[in-house]
Protein backbone atom coordinates (compact mmCIF):
# COMPACT_ATOMS: atom_id res chain seq x y z
CA UNK A 1 0.00 0.00 0.00
CA UNK A 2 1.19 3.06 -1.06
CA UNK A 3 1.81 5.81 1.89
CA UNK A 4 -0.97 7.91 1.37
CA UNK A 5 -3.23 5.21 1.35
CA UNK A 6 -2.17 3.56 4.03
CA UNK A 7 -2.49 6.88 5.96
CA UNK A 8 -6.07 7.61 5.11
CA UNK A 9 -6.80 3.66 6.20
CA UNK A 10 -5.25 4.14 9.33
CA UNK A 11 -7.18 7.34 10.12
CA UNK A 12 -9.96 6.00 9.05
CA UNK A 13 -9.28 2.45 11.45
CA UNK A 14 -8.38 5.01 14.02
CA UNK A 15 -11.83 6.99 13.32
CA UNK A 16 -14.04 3.82 13.65
CA UNK A 17 -12.27 2.60 16.76
CA UNK A 18 -12.54 5.84 18.70
CA UNK A 19 -16.12 5.99 17.67
CA UNK A 20 -16.62 2.00 19.21
CA UNK A 21 -14.63 3.11 22.55
CA UNK A 22 -16.37 6.57 23.28
CA UNK A 23 -19.75 6.23 25.24
CA UNK A 24 -22.77 7.04 22.86
CA UNK A 25 -23.89 10.82 22.71
CA UNK A 26 -27.30 9.91 23.90
CA UNK A 27 -26.20 7.37 27.05
CA UNK A 28 -26.68 9.78 30.27
CA UNK A 29 -25.62 12.08 31.11
CA UNK A 30 -25.56 13.04 27.44
CA UNK A 31 -24.13 16.57 27.31
CA UNK A 32 -20.47 15.36 28.77
CA UNK A 33 -20.59 12.71 26.71
CA UNK A 34 -21.74 14.75 23.16
CA UNK A 35 -18.44 16.96 24.66
CA UNK A 36 -15.97 14.30 24.27
CA UNK A 37 -17.22 13.23 20.87
CA UNK A 38 -17.05 16.39 19.58
CA UNK A 39 -13.46 16.90 20.66
CA UNK A 40 -12.41 13.84 19.93
CA UNK A 41 -13.64 12.62 16.02
CA UNK A 42 -14.28 14.02 12.94
CA UNK A 43 -10.70 16.01 12.99
CA UNK A 44 -7.09 16.10 13.43
CA UNK A 45 -4.15 14.07 11.76
CA UNK A 46 -3.97 10.99 13.90
CA UNK A 47 -0.23 11.47 13.75
CA UNK A 48 0.10 9.66 17.15
CA UNK A 49 -2.32 6.67 16.19
CA UNK A 50 -0.50 6.62 12.86
CA UNK A 51 2.96 6.24 14.60
CA UNK A 52 1.09 3.90 17.16
CA UNK A 53 0.39 1.16 13.37
CA UNK A 54 3.38 2.40 11.68
CA UNK A 55 5.57 0.68 14.79
CA UNK A 56 3.99 -1.56 15.85
CA UNK A 57 2.70 -3.35 12.11
CA UNK A 58 6.06 -2.52 10.96
CA UNK A 59 7.87 -5.09 14.24
CA UNK A 60 5.92 -6.42 15.86
CA UNK A 61 2.85 -9.31 15.01
CA UNK A 62 0.28 -7.61 16.86
CA UNK A 63 -3.56 -8.00 15.24
CA UNK A 64 -4.71 -4.49 13.91
CA UNK A 65 -7.40 -4.54 16.52
CA UNK A 66 -4.51 -4.38 18.86
CA UNK A 67 -3.09 -1.51 17.39
CA UNK A 68 -6.36 0.15 17.17
CA UNK A 69 -7.15 0.31 21.07
CA UNK A 70 -3.53 1.34 21.64
CA UNK A 71 -3.51 3.87 19.05
CA UNK A 72 -6.95 4.96 20.77
CA UNK A 73 -5.95 5.18 24.11
CA UNK A 74 -2.96 7.61 22.92
CA UNK A 75 -5.76 9.86 20.77
CA UNK A 76 -7.80 10.18 23.97
CA UNK A 77 -4.82 11.36 25.85
CA UNK A 78 -4.10 14.19 23.04
CA UNK A 79 -8.02 15.25 23.09
CA UNK A 80 -8.14 15.57 26.62
CA UNK A 81 -4.70 17.99 26.81
CA UNK A 82 -6.08 19.84 24.31
CA UNK A 83 -9.60 20.33 25.73
CA UNK A 84 -7.66 21.76 28.87
CA UNK A 85 -4.59 23.61 26.77
CA UNK A 86 -7.65 25.90 25.63
CA UNK A 87 -9.56 26.53 28.70
CA UNK A 88 -9.34 29.94 29.89
CA UNK A 89 -6.76 29.46 32.91
CA UNK A 90 -4.66 27.80 30.24
CA UNK A 91 -4.49 29.40 26.63
CA UNK A 92 -7.59 30.90 26.42
CA UNK A 93 -8.15 29.65 22.84
CA UNK A 94 -11.43 30.18 20.48
CA UNK A 95 -10.59 27.79 17.72
CA UNK A 96 -9.29 24.17 17.37
CA UNK A 97 -9.21 21.70 14.25
CA UNK A 98 -11.34 24.52 12.45
CA UNK A 99 -14.37 24.59 14.94
CA UNK A 100 -15.10 26.04 18.13
CA UNK A 101 -13.17 24.68 21.35
CA UNK A 102 -14.96 22.38 23.67
CA UNK A 103 -15.15 25.69 26.30
CA UNK A 104 -16.35 27.56 23.54
CA UNK A 105 -19.02 25.13 22.26
CA UNK A 106 -20.26 23.77 25.40
CA UNK A 107 -19.08 25.22 28.37
CA UNK A 108 -15.98 25.68 30.73
CA UNK A 109 -17.41 23.08 33.40
CA UNK A 110 -18.26 20.64 30.50
CA UNK A 111 -14.87 21.04 28.98
CA UNK A 112 -12.94 20.10 32.06
CA UNK A 113 -15.11 17.37 32.86
CA UNK A 114 -14.44 16.03 29.60
CA UNK A 115 -11.01 16.16 29.58
CA UNK A 116 -10.98 14.00 32.50
CA UNK A 117 -13.22 12.06 31.47
CA UNK A 118 -11.30 11.23 28.35
CA UNK A 119 -8.24 10.47 30.02
CA UNK A 120 -9.65 8.15 32.27
CA UNK A 121 -11.34 6.38 29.08
CA UNK A 122 -7.78 6.06 28.00
CA UNK A 123 -6.92 3.99 30.61
CA UNK A 124 -9.83 2.38 30.80
CA UNK A 125 -9.61 1.04 26.92
CA UNK A 126 -6.01 -0.10 27.14
CA UNK A 127 -7.16 -2.34 30.77
CA UNK A 128 -10.02 -3.51 29.08
CA UNK A 129 -8.40 -5.10 25.89
CA UNK A 130 -4.92 -6.91 25.66
CA UNK A 131 -2.95 -4.99 23.76
CA UNK A 132 0.41 -7.48 24.82
CA UNK A 133 1.12 -10.89 24.21
CA UNK A 134 2.24 -10.68 28.31
CA UNK A 135 0.73 -9.52 31.28
CA UNK A 136 4.36 -7.71 31.97
CA UNK A 137 3.85 -5.79 28.59
CA UNK A 138 0.64 -4.91 29.07
CA UNK A 139 1.61 -3.29 32.38
CA UNK A 140 4.77 -1.68 31.15
CA UNK A 141 2.19 -0.10 27.80
CA UNK A 142 -0.36 1.43 30.90
CA UNK A 143 2.96 2.75 32.67
CA UNK A 144 4.26 4.15 29.53
CA UNK A 145 0.97 6.70 28.54
CA UNK A 146 0.76 7.19 32.30
CA UNK A 147 4.42 8.50 32.49
CA UNK A 148 4.16 10.30 28.81
CA UNK A 149 0.95 12.36 30.46
CA UNK A 150 1.65 13.00 34.17
CA UNK A 151 4.38 15.41 35.58
CA UNK A 152 7.20 14.38 33.96
CA UNK A 153 5.96 14.77 30.84
CA UNK A 154 2.80 16.30 28.84
CA UNK A 155 1.60 18.33 32.44
CA UNK A 156 4.73 18.88 33.28
CA UNK A 157 5.81 20.19 30.44
CA UNK A 158 2.49 22.74 29.90
CA UNK A 159 3.41 23.25 33.85
CA UNK A 160 6.70 25.16 32.27
CA UNK A 161 5.18 26.18 29.15
CA UNK A 162 2.74 28.43 31.19
CA UNK A 163 5.77 29.76 33.81
CA UNK A 164 8.00 30.52 31.31
CA UNK A 165 5.42 32.74 29.48
CA UNK A 166 7.16 36.54 28.94
CA UNK A 167 10.43 34.83 29.62
CA UNK A 168 13.80 34.04 27.68
CA UNK A 169 14.66 30.43 27.77
CA UNK A 170 17.98 29.02 26.54
CA UNK A 171 17.74 25.91 23.79
CA UNK A 172 18.11 23.36 26.68
CA UNK A 173 15.27 24.64 28.49
CA UNK A 174 13.48 24.98 25.12
CA UNK A 175 14.04 21.47 24.46
CA UNK A 176 13.32 20.31 28.20
CA UNK A 177 10.29 21.42 27.95
CA UNK A 178 9.21 20.55 24.83
CA UNK A 179 10.59 17.10 25.32
CA UNK A 180 7.95 16.76 27.43
CA UNK A 181 4.92 18.64 26.97
CA UNK A 182 5.03 17.79 22.88
CA UNK A 183 7.66 14.97 22.56
CA UNK A 184 6.59 12.40 25.25
CA UNK A 185 3.05 11.76 23.54
CA UNK A 186 4.89 11.08 20.80
CA UNK A 187 7.59 8.85 21.58
CA UNK A 188 4.66 6.85 23.86
CA UNK A 189 2.99 6.24 20.60
CA UNK A 190 5.49 4.84 19.34
CA UNK A 191 7.05 2.60 21.94
CA UNK A 192 3.43 1.40 23.03
CA UNK A 193 3.12 0.52 19.09
CA UNK A 194 6.19 -1.52 19.25
CA UNK A 195 5.22 -3.45 22.34
CA UNK A 196 1.79 -4.25 21.09
CA UNK A 197 1.59 -8.12 20.06
CA UNK A 198 4.79 -9.41 20.66
CA UNK A 199 7.14 -7.41 21.32
CA UNK A 200 10.82 -6.32 19.97
CA UNK A 201 14.69 -6.89 20.40
CA UNK A 202 16.09 -4.88 22.57
CA UNK A 203 18.38 -3.43 20.01
CA UNK A 204 15.27 -2.08 17.54
CA UNK A 205 13.65 -0.99 20.86
CA UNK A 206 17.15 1.54 21.50
CA UNK A 207 16.14 2.77 17.91
CA UNK A 208 13.10 3.09 17.47
CA UNK A 209 13.51 5.11 21.02
CA UNK A 210 15.71 7.66 19.69
CA UNK A 211 14.17 8.13 16.56
CA UNK A 212 10.89 8.50 18.47
CA UNK A 213 12.29 11.28 20.49
CA UNK A 214 13.72 13.22 16.93
CA UNK A 215 10.26 12.58 15.88
CA UNK A 216 8.68 13.86 19.17
CA UNK A 217 10.99 17.24 19.33
CA UNK A 218 10.88 17.43 15.47
CA UNK A 219 6.48 18.26 15.47
CA UNK A 220 6.92 20.89 18.15
CA UNK A 221 9.99 22.80 15.65
CA UNK A 222 7.23 22.25 12.97
CA UNK A 223 4.59 23.47 14.88
CA UNK A 224 6.57 26.65 16.11
CA UNK A 225 7.40 27.28 12.18
CA UNK A 226 3.51 26.90 11.53
CA UNK A 227 2.49 29.28 14.09
CA UNK A 228 5.11 32.22 13.08
CA UNK A 229 4.31 31.68 9.12
CA UNK A 230 1.00 30.42 8.48
CA UNK A 231 -2.50 31.57 8.94
CA UNK A 232 -5.88 30.60 11.09
CA UNK A 233 -7.40 29.12 8.15
CA UNK A 234 -4.61 27.17 7.47
CA UNK A 235 -3.66 25.65 10.87
CA UNK A 236 -7.40 24.95 11.89
CA UNK A 237 -6.29 27.08 14.89
CA UNK A 238 -5.03 30.91 16.28
CA UNK A 239 -2.29 31.29 14.40
CA UNK A 240 0.36 33.44 15.67
CA UNK A 241 -0.74 32.90 19.45
CA UNK A 242 2.41 32.25 21.27
CA UNK A 243 4.27 35.06 20.02
CA UNK A 244 1.36 37.48 21.08
CA UNK A 245 1.15 35.90 24.51
CA UNK A 246 4.91 35.73 24.88
CA UNK A 247 5.49 32.36 25.21
CA UNK A 248 8.99 30.88 23.83
CA UNK A 249 9.25 29.69 20.85
CA UNK A 250 11.84 27.95 18.49
CA UNK A 251 11.21 30.41 16.13
CA UNK A 252 11.54 33.25 18.73
CA UNK A 253 14.98 31.73 19.85
CA UNK A 254 16.45 30.81 16.28
CA UNK A 255 15.07 32.92 14.55
CA UNK A 256 12.41 31.34 11.03
CA UNK A 257 15.19 30.23 8.91
CA UNK A 258 17.34 28.51 11.62
CA UNK A 259 14.51 27.07 12.97
CA UNK A 260 13.85 25.40 9.71
CA UNK A 261 17.34 24.64 9.67
CA UNK A 262 17.14 22.91 13.27
CA UNK A 263 13.82 20.67 11.59
CA UNK A 264 15.81 19.24 8.79
CA UNK A 265 18.49 18.29 11.51
CA UNK A 266 15.91 16.58 13.63
CA UNK A 267 14.32 15.04 10.30
CA UNK A 268 18.27 13.40 9.72
CA UNK A 269 18.48 12.11 12.94
CA UNK A 270 15.32 10.48 12.91
CA UNK A 271 16.15 8.96 9.50
CA UNK A 272 19.68 8.08 11.16
CA UNK A 273 18.63 5.88 14.04
CA UNK A 274 15.77 3.93 11.39
CA UNK A 275 18.73 3.16 9.02
CA UNK A 276 19.92 -0.53 10.51
CA UNK A 277 16.41 -1.54 10.94
CA UNK A 278 16.31 -1.58 7.04
CA UNK A 279 12.98 -1.70 5.00
CA UNK A 280 11.09 -2.17 7.84
CA UNK A 281 11.29 1.07 8.93
CA UNK A 282 10.07 2.52 5.55
CA UNK A 283 6.96 3.71 7.13
CA UNK A 284 8.47 5.60 10.61
CA UNK A 285 10.60 6.77 7.67
CA UNK A 286 7.14 8.30 5.63
CA UNK A 287 5.47 9.37 8.93
CA UNK A 288 9.13 11.39 9.82
CA UNK A 289 8.93 12.92 6.23
CA UNK A 290 5.07 13.78 6.74
CA UNK A 291 5.92 15.20 10.45
CA UNK A 292 8.51 17.63 8.94
CA UNK A 293 6.99 19.06 6.56
CA UNK A 294 2.88 19.02 7.02
CA UNK A 295 1.30 22.17 6.18
CA UNK A 296 -1.15 22.75 9.72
Amino acid sequence: MKFPDWLTYIQQRTETALQAVLPAANLAPDRLHEAMRYAVLGGGKRVRALLVHGAGGSFTHARPEQLDRAACAVELIHAYSLIHDDLPCMDDDKLRRGKPTVHVEYDEATALLAGDALQTLAFQALAEYSVSATVAGQIETIQLLAQAAGSHGMAGGQAIDIASAGQELTREELEFMHVRKTGALIRAAVLIGSRAGEGVNDDRRRRLDLYAKRVGLLYQVVDDILDAASDTATLGKTAGKDASRGKPTYVSLLGLPEARRFAEELLAEAHDALAPLGERADRLRELADFIAHRAS
